[in-house]
């Protein structure tokens, strides 16, 4: 099957009794053991397997082409347990524009766990091969990034890797598996924050790993996922499981309006720098085309106005909603900075937005009064 039929399919077979299509919700914790006791079944306690849990696992590796899934109770709890499963000591590679809150949980296992972490430009591979080290545990990848829209060449960087035995693992929440399939590419491991475009409704938290088919780390990850107990509830399984199904519709349309956006934004007088891979003037713009199916539905740029105004816009929008999540149908906008508070390195002037599926002359009429009523006052 293609993309779009897995998304529909994967992970939802008819129940075996009542034939019903839609899945079933199971929410409870036990599961009475067949003759010879836990061993002889999956399901016995609910942190370590449930169905609901099951059939959404099946659904994420195929939908990133893995070989196995573990879902978790966010996305930081889901970096948690890759970071975890490195164990003490050694070092990791991180790109210099990375999620601040990959960012600060990095630096905090840097003094609880021993780790070392390196921050390199991934867009210069002489870098990346220059910092790889005998204690070099993990490359993590993010690509577009956050909030620069930095791309790194996935496949390049997987090269360096191999070369030097180091696993490679790649943040995909903002391409989404619609988009990008970085397993494809040679990588080790895939994270999601769930809560974004595979939700897509900002309504369940949620997180997951994806492991290739001859991951290692991903082995360890499903160990720490089970004895640490960081996971979905049932409900969370079933309802991320039902909204995948539209990821394909609706990924397209936001993809379609961003990209419009991004070319208004690039003329607008108020407008400094739009930072978005499919403008032929961004500079990861050809790796991007090579390795995306399109260029997503994320964008930033930064504003010819004070920070103290750059705020003033985004709390003016009557549609765009003033919220610091993305992937969701509604168009959400943030100042980015002070998003992510005193430690944060991203330019003072800068607007994250995630673009939805309204229709695009409604965002950019938002977008435009925003500009023009704070633009012209005093």
């Amino acid at each position: 099957m293609k993309f779009d039929s897995i998304l529909v399919h994967a992970g939802l077979e008819p129940d075996p009794t009542t034939k019903a299509v839609a899945p079933g919700f199971a929410p409870s914790t036990i599961f009475e053991f067949p003759e010879g006791g836990i061993k002889n079944t999956r399901f016995g306690y609910a942190r370590n397997d449930n169905p609901n849990r099951q059939s959404l696992e099946v659904a994420l590796a195929r939908l990133e082409d893995g070989a196995e899934a573990a879902a978790f109770g966010s996305g930081m709890a889901a970096i948690q347990a890759v970071i975890q499963a490195l164990g003490k000591g050694g070092h990791v590679l991180a790109p210099i524009d990375v999620y601040h809150g990959t960012r600060n949980l990095m630096n905090d296992f840097v003094e609880h766990w021993g780790l070392q972490v390196d921050y390199v430009n991934m867009t210069d591979l002489a870098s990346v091969a220059l910092a790889v080290n005998a204690s070099t545990r993990l490359i993590w990848l993010e690509t577009p990034s956050n909030p620069m829209l930095h791309i790194t060449d996935i496949a390049a960087v997987c090269k360096i890797a191999r070369t030097k035995g180091v696993p490679v693992c790649v943040d995909n929440t903002w391409p989404s598996p619609m988009l990008q399939q970085p397993l494809k590419m040679g990588v080790d491991l895939v994270m999601h924050s769930t809560t974004k475009y595979l939700g897509g409704h900002s309504d369940i938290l949620g997180g997951a790993v994806v492991g290739s088919r001859d991951s290692v780390l991903f082995e360890r990850v499903r160990r720490i996922q089970q004895m640490a107990g960081a996971v979905p509830s049932p409900f969370d399984c079933w309802l991320l499981l039902r909204s995948m199904r539209t990821l394909g519709v609706r990924v397209r349309q936001q993809c379609h309006n961003a990209h419009i956006i991004a070319n208004w934004l690039n003329e607008h007088p108020l407008v400094e720098t739009v930072f978005y891979p499919g403008l032929t003037s961004h500079p990861g713009h050809s790796i991007a085309a090579s390795q995306m199916k399109l260029f997503g539905a994320m964008l930033s740029f930064t504003l010819r106005l004070p920070p103290e105004k750059v705020i003033k816009v985004v709390c003016n929008s009557q549609m765009i909603v003033h919220a610091t999540s993305l992937g969701s149908v509604e168009s959400l906008w943030e100042h980015r900075r002070s998003s992510e508070g005193p430690e944060s390195k991203t330019p003072p002037t800068l607007v994250r937005l995630s673009v939805g599926i309204e229709d695009v002359d409604d965002i950019i009429n938002d977008i435009d009064l925003s500009l023009k009523s704070v633009a012209e006052s005093h």
